[in-house]
């Protein structure tokens, strides 16, 4: 049955008369982006730590490094040329996505500068996916794609809840244009 008093209030579980959104799907709906940014932070910080200490990984060739598998992906990728630069330098480029993992994962998870950790997470999947994935058939077996598009909405969202952003907005809301207070 329709009601002809419900307010958008009530739709995010007020009582429609004038609520503004304090019931428990508001609740919700407020905390929806924190099981996203828990799983990409996590994966993240696992993924960057995982390639930190593997040394086959961090190597320039053989079984299991990134020299040998930026050569067998190069003939496949979307834009080529992003292998061949990180051809020149291989170990270097894995140390250089190990660490920008890391810093995305942290930075996401604790909610420091949370657009920005999410905008970084969103270029290494993005580059993860023109590169090492684009050729995955079909396109839903590879996960980049995937990474990518969840990072988006935290792009767009930041981190406005449970994180340093939040904490330092506050601050910054009782002390004025204060830097420090």
């Amino acid at each position: 049955m329709v009601h002809a008093n419900r307010t958008v209030g009530a739709d995010l579980g007020g009582t429609g008369a004038g609520d503004s959104g304090t019931g428990m799907r508001a609740g919700l709906a407020r905390q929806a982006l924190l099981p996203l940014r828990l799983f990409l932070g996590i994966t993240f910080v696992y993924a960057g730590l995982d390639k930190l200490t593997d040394s086959a990984f961090l190597a320039a060739r053989g079984t299991g490094s990134l020299g040998e598998m930026l050569s067998r992906v190069h003939d496949t990728a979307a834009l080529p040329v992003l292998v061949d630069l990180a051809q020149k330098s291989p170990v270097g480029f894995g140390y250089a996505i190990a660490v920008g993992e890391l810093a995305v994962g942290i930075g996401t998870l604790v909610g420091l500068l949370g657009r920005l950790a999410a905008l970084g997470g969103a270029l290494i999947s993005l580059t993860l996916w023109l590169t090492v994935s684009w050729a995955t058939q079909p396109y839903y077996y590879g996960n980049d794609l995937a990474y990518l598009i969840a990072w988006i909405p935290l792009v767009m969202a930041g981190a406005p809840r449970f994180s340093l952003d939040a904490v330092l907005r506050v601050r910054r809301s009782r002390h004025g244009a204060q830097l420090f207070g």
